[in-house]
């Protein structure tokens, strides 16, 4: 199976670009692009805190010592959100998740100046229980 997902480099270059409306389309196409999580996963246990979307995550640890997460939630544009954040981290080694400055990728996408506060709220949440779990298989 061909990898579809757009590189993050090319998509902020694409995203400077947008007016707001469009940014926002960006963002809902990016979330809908994700790996369907199964329901049976989005439990009390892998809902991330402090998010006004209902927000899962869900991490494996591939063979190959990787990491790969399953994330959802019930929000389109926080879900597209989730994906930026996923394209940061999505299928890499503990030590280069810790190594990652992941608010420093997102930097430039200027969320919380294009998103309203409670679409933003949630994401250090996710990012640090990304974080967390890298440092467990460190």
């Amino acid at each position: 199976m061909a990898d579809t997902t757009p590189d993050l480099a090319a998509l902020r270059d694409e995203y400077e670009f947008l007016e707001a409306d469009d940014r926002y389309r960006l963002l809902i196409d990016l979330g809908r692009s994700l790996e369907p999580m199964p329901e049976a996963l989005k439990t009390d246990a892998t809902l991330v805190r402090g998010c006004s979307a209902s927000v899962w995550v869900y991490p494996t640890r591939r063979e190959d010592g990787t990491l790969h997460f399953l994330a959802d939630s019930n929000a389109a544009i926080t879900k597209g959100i989730i994906a930026l954040v996923l394209l940061t981290v999505q299928d890499r080694e503990p030590h280069e998740i810790a190594a990652t400055d992941i608010p420093g990728a997102l930097a430039p996408f200027d969320l919380k100046n294009q998103l309203s506060s409670n679409r933003t709220q949630g994401i250090p949440n996710m990012i640090a229980l990304i974080r967390e779990t890298a440092a467990r298989y460190l």
